[in-house]
């Protein structure tokens, strides 16, 4: 999961991501459960400022394949945007891989109804 704070109009941090250990050579299985627990814990620790932090999306890597995403990841992240339940304006896909020893990452918007936009990924540099 991608936690985020809102910085700027359509521009997003993103302060916090989970480390799953669970999945499969070439899918991800998020656990459910565990998702919640996450969710109130960031809820709770940034005090329910849900315009300032909430959650942005999932991520995940794409060590053996391009970063883009598969016909999978583009079903999935649209049923999330698409569950009533999330009352969701937009999520947000990461993919990352390292490449010659460096994070390569891509990222795209999706949003109700079948629309998905590109994201441009800013890395600060330390």
């Amino acid at each position: 999961m991608l936690f985020g704070e809102h910085v700027d109009e359509d521009v997003f941090r993103v302060v916090e991501a989970t480390v799953h250990s669970v999945g499969r050579f070439a899918s991800f299985v998020r656990v459910i459960t565990d998702g919640f627990a996450r969710l109130d814990a960031f809820f709770r620790k940034t005090r329910h400022d849900y315009t300032r932090f909430n959650y942005l999306g999932e991520w995940h890597s794409h060590p053996s394949f391009a970063v883009l995403p598969s016909g999978t990841d583009d079903a999935t992240m649209q049923a999330i945007v698409d569950d009533p339940r999330t009352r969701a304006l937009f999520v947000l896909l990461m993919i990352v891989k390292l490449e010659g020893g460096r994070l390569v990452a891509g990222a795209w918007a999706y949003f109700p109804e079948g629309a998905r936009r590109t994201c441009r990924v800013v890395q600060d540099e330390d």
